[in-house]
């Protein structure tokens, strides 16, 4: 961990060069859980404000690299609650989401733990460690497979789930895995969504689907186009949107109590609780417009 301290205070140093690196990380404890990093002590960053630096952090990565172009600036969103423990969430460029993991007594603090996660899992991020490389497909396929009833030879089979997710690591390669997991959380709503299963019976090939949805962000369009696939599928089976919601919302809670990255969960709620005010409000939500993404589309891709 000396190591990885070392590396963090060179990232804050480039990056914000007006802080101080030792300042920042006095008495730096933290693990690593669910592939999130969680800050151990209360004393780290105990002497910065956490909620401007994570803001700073990122304007300035903008600036140097255009990081994320297309998105704007941390976000955070605080549930309502008539009183403790208080939520609180922050969204980053690019799209990935954490929230607060301790018990929170007021809506301030649960900002702050939640920035908090947030920053550390940014820093760590800027790591060599967490950026696609030729080496990290080889572990990372490797782990797959010792995951799956797969094997090795399947990674050159793009027909495979392993090859699916060799050929995605691939064409992502140098992407850090901050940017990568924006295009995996579309990938877990597709299967989620059932959309996956639908293009394989239309024998679209599993790299025309990763190349066509690779040209999309995860946007209001592609929310509302989930939604009309569950009002649709609320028509059929009556009382299952509430139920997946019930289900989205207990996943949610539990991921942040774990200190998980948080998007496909949020995703998950945002799309369902889309869907029952649709259903609730306007009785014709079922037709769908021009301009939404559909399986005539992406078959027309190829």
């Amino acid at each position: 961990m000396d190591r990885t301290l070392e590396s963090l205070r060179h990232i804050i140093a480039q990056v914000l060069p007006h802080r101080d690196p030792a300042l920042v990380f006095k008495d730096y404890s933290a693990e690593r859980k669910n592939d999130v990093i969680l800050p151990l002590k209360s004393t780290v960053f105990s002497r910065v404000n956490v909620v401007s630096m994570l803001q700073e952090f990122w304007e300035s990565k903008q600036q140097q690299r255009a990081a994320f172009p297309s998105e704007g600036v941390v976000v955070y969103e605080s549930l309502p609650s008539p009183g403790p423990p208080f939520v609180s969430y922050v969204t980053l460029p690019g799209g990935s989401c954490f929230g607060n993991f301790q018990c929170c007594l007021s809506r301030a603090e649960a900002r702050r733990d939640a920035a908090k996660v947030a920053l550390i899992n940014s820093l760590f991020n800027e790591l060599p460690s967490r950026r696609i490389t030729k080496e990290f497909i080889m572990e990372s396929v490797q782990e797959a497979v010792a995951s799956t009833s797969g094997t090795l030879d399947d990674a050159d089979d793009p027909s495979t789930s392993i090859g699916a997710y060799h050929y995605m690591l691939e064409s992502n390669m140098g992407k850090t895995m901050l940017e990568f997991q924006e295009l995996m959380t579309i990938f877990q709503l597709l299967h989620w969504n059932g959309s996956l299963k639908a293009l394989r019976e239309t024998k679209c090939s599993r790299q025309e689907v990763i190349s066509y949805y690779s040209q999309y962000s995860l946007d209001e369009k592609m929310r509302s186009h989930m939604a009309l696939d569950w009002i649709m599928k609320e028509k059929e089976s009556p009382g299952i949107l509430s139920q997946e919601l019930r289900m989205a919302l207990r996943e949610l809670e539990e991921a942040r109590k774990a200190g998980q990255e948080l998007r496909f969960y949020k995703e998950k709620k945002e799309i369902l609780s889309l869907a029952l005010t649709q259903i609730y409000s306007d009785p014709d939500t079922s037709s769908p417009s021009d301009d939404q993404l559909s399986l005539t589309a992406l078959c027309g891709y190829h």
